[in-house]
Parts: structure tokens; C-alpha cells; sequence
């Protein structure tokens, strides 16, 4: 038993556009991060999911809603 299956959306993109100021779901890159930190492994690449997450808000121009990606840009 206990998770299998985490949802989460790349960039946190996402939402209802019928309900007014509503977010996506939670960061694909913070989950990971969160993973990460605890020693879950994922099979998955964060640098690259950050990297697809930038690009797609630029191709969108709507801003990246994972911490974990605005931290790591400021660097």
C-alpha cells in the first residue's frame, strides 16, 4: 500500500477557466524536488522537466509557477 501515483502538471500550468483566478496543479518540478530531498527515486530528470517547463511558459507567455525553477533561474 501508499502512493502510486502523484498528479501534478509541468510549470504548476493549468486550471479552470470557468473559475476565476483558479491555479493548475502542483509544480511537476517541486514534487520532484520534494522526492528528491526525501530519497524517493523517480526515474525522473529535473533539470530536464524544468528546462520543458521554461520553454512552454515562453512558448505561452504565462509565468512558470514552480518555486523549485524560479529558485534555480536566480542562480
Amino acid at each position: 500500500m501508499g502512493v502510486a501515483v502523484v498528479d501534478s502538471s509541468v510549470a504548476g500550468l493549468g486550471g479552470c477557466p470557468y473559475a476565476r483566478g483558479a491555479t493548475g496543479n502542483v509544480a511537476t518540478e517541486d514534487v520532484l524536488y520534494m522526492l528528491h530531498g526525501m530519497g524517493i527515486p523517480t526515474g525522473v530528470d529535473l533539470q530536464k522537466v524544468i528546462s520543458v517547463g521554461d520553454f512552454i511558459c515562453k512558448a505561452l507567455n504565462r509565468p512558470n509557477n514552480s518555486k523549485v525553477s524560479r529558485a534555480i533561474s536566480r542562480l
